[in-house]
């Protein structure tokens, strides 16, 4: 307990630095509030013996994180001054802000250290920077939003989540590009509605923990490990794989209910064509799940002698079956409820 209890502080401090972002009332609040949250973060990600690349992705996110939050206390210090004169439109000072803001939750174009940094973490760290670390960025966002930009944005970042993912062989990496293709449809749920797309962070949220649980307890990092585990345990296999294809959006699981309700809104507002685009690129990142579910459950790999003495203790376990339970079921279960209802 003593070796690990710095590591209770800096997730208390990570934790307390999103929550100063987001109640702040000035930009200087906020700024203060990503700062305390990424210098939290890097202690976290460069201790990890089991990873000898961990102090280089360190090393990477705070650089490029240190980046944005200079440009991002320049931009804002320069409206400050220049704020009574009058000497740029706002406009200006906002299309940076949201730039650096971007970056900081790496969004196309921007995001080019993101797949980089999440191949050298380990799944713990991961699930942090796919999930809690993008609640400030894109708090920030709300207040600065300009449509054309991210409209742009939302497309490239479509593109690039579900065509990036295609040809990677490395669990996190395809996490990586998959998490850049759900964050096109969470700004696309802030283009419309900015309450949306907490709800479709929240379940996001849910279904990567269901499948970080299975990936950290049997040290998954590679396709082919997902290929040769399970061999003796089906069950297992299917809860993982249905996990995958609930992060996908497939219905009738809990993933399709967020990508259905902002499709439902942008089509009452009118907004076919990003629709029919958003669709269309997540079939392509379905598409990559489905060929790892079917290569898994139909090819006939067999478990190395090293592997079968894989295990997972019980705590382990029921978390994976208690989360595949409501990914799996959860839509089933909120759509009953609302008939009752």
């Amino acid at each position: 307990m003593l070796k690990n209890s710095y590591k209770i502080l800096f997730l208390m401090t990570l934790m307390m630095g999103t929550l100063i972002t987001i109640s702040a009332n000035s930009w200087i609040n906020a700024w203060m509030g990503l700062e305390i949250n990424l210098l939290s973060f890097i202690p976290l990600m460069s201790d990890n013996n089991n990873n000898l690349m961990s102090t280089e992705a360190s090393l990477k996110y705070f650089l490029t994180q240190a980046l944005a939050s200079a440009v991002f206390m320049f931009t804002v210090i320069m409206y400050m001054i220049n704020y009574n004169l009058m000497i740029m439109d706002n406009n200006a000072y906002s299309m940076i802000i949201l730039s650096t803001l971007l970056l900081k939750s790496g969004t196309v174009p921007f995001h080019f250290w993101f797949p980089n940094v999440m191949k050298e973490m380990n799944w713990i760290n991961a699930l942090i920077l796919m999930t809690w670390q993008k609640i400030a960025p894109m708090i920030l966002i709300t207040y600065v939003f300009i449509k054309p930009i991210v409209m742009m944005c939302i497309i490239l970042s479509a593109i690039i989540g579900a065509l990036g993912g295609l040809n990677q062989t490395s669990l996190q990496e395809l996490m990586a590009f998959s998490s850049i293709n759900h964050l096109s449809w969470m700004l696309a749920a802030m283009y419309i509605n900015e309450m949306m797309w907490i709800f479709y962070f929240m379940v996001y949220t849910m279904l990567m923990i269901s499948l970080v649980i299975f990936f950290y307890s049997f040290n998954l990092n590679h396709m082919n490990q997902f290929f040769s585990l399970f061999f003796k345990n089906k069950p297992l296999k299917f809860f993982m794989c249905m996990n995958l294809l609930s992060l996908g959006g497939l219905p009738p699981f809990l993933g399709f209910l967020p990508k259905w309700m902002v499709i439902q809104m942008l089509v009452m507002n009118n907004q076919l064509f990003l629709m029919v685009f958003l669709t269309i690129m997540a079939l392509i990142v379905l598409f990559f799940y489905i060929r790892l579910t079917y290569s898994s459950f139909l090819l006939n790999y067999y478990e190395n002698n090293w592997m079968t003495s894989m295990t997972c203790n019980q705590i382990n376990m029921n978390l994976c079956y208690l989360f595949s339970f409501f990914s799996i079921f959860g839509f089933i279960c909120m759509w009953s409820i609302y008939i009752m209802l």
